[in-house]
């Protein structure tokens, strides 16, 4: 479904994408991991469009969508959420979730009706009528997948929708994850809650200064050097393996 090859992107002189490549099949629950700084948000974002790329090509359902702007991917199906998020603070939770579902209509009811079965999905039934603003970071983290899951997406990027829960929050979201992709939503995430990653992805990609350093099934990256190294340092691996 996405494929993306040898993309780059620099800030000046620092090359924060530096010929990444990867691959998210059709149906799947791909994780990309790495430590702080690797340069995972601005290849989402490079994808996603926020970003022209300075190289390398992205194909989406076959087509070449490389360096074409948000709005146009999101109406193609490619959508991603924020780290950070940010709501409408002063709307309600239903009118912050009707915003990503007038993109499919035009229609206040259809609008409105969409909004409420998302909320559902993601466990914001019980808080349509709530501001935004008065949401909890849990709260607000729901709200930015029932956002982005209001414009119908088929590939959805998740950009640390964990972070900043504690493990009673991290255990419903990953359940909410696995239920949109049993929906027919295609999933590429960003985290750093391992835990997460191990529970949900079926092959991981691991981004180290700016540069895809391994790949496959997580519990095979887990245990692979080069990895423990990028997270750990230098040398690492061989001391864990010696304490071992």
């Amino acid at each position: 479904m996405l494929e993306v090859r040898d993309l780059m992107k620099s800030f000046g002189g620092l090359k924060a994408v530096d010929g990444a490549s990867l691959d998210v099949d059709q149906g799947a629950i791909v994780g990309l991991i790495g430590p702080n700084g690797a340069g995972k948000t601005t290849l989402f974002a490079t994808i996603a469009g926020f970003h022209k790329p300075d190289g390398g090509r992205v194909r989406f359902e076959g087509k070449d969508t490389t360096g074409l702007p948000p709005h146009l991917l999101c109406e193609r199906g490619m959508v991603r959420t924020f780290q950070i998020t940010q709501p409408f603070a002063r709307l309600s939770v239903i009118e912050n979730i009707m915003v990503g579902a007038y993109l499919r209509t035009a229609d206040r009811s259809e609008a409105s009706a969409r909004a409420t079965d998302v909320a559902r999905r993601v466990g914001l039934g019980d808080r349509l009528e709530a501001p935004a603003g008065d949401l909890t970071v849990a709260g607000r983290k729901r709200l930015e997948l029932a956002r982005a899951l209001a414009t119908a997406p088929k590939l959805l990027l998740l950009d640390e929708v964990m972070a900043g829960l504690n493990p009673t929050e991290v255990t419903a979201i990953v359940e909410i994850v696995r239920a949109i992709r049993a929906d027919g939503v295609t999933i590429l995430l960003i985290e750093h809650v391992m835990q997460a990653v191990m529970s949900l992805a079926e092959h991981v990609y691991v981004l180290n200064d700016g540069r895809i350093i391994a790949d496959g099934a997580p519990r095979a990256i887990a245990s692979e050097p080069k990895v423990i190294e990028a997270y750990l340092g230098r040398g690492a691996a061989e001391r864990m393996s010696a304490h071992a």
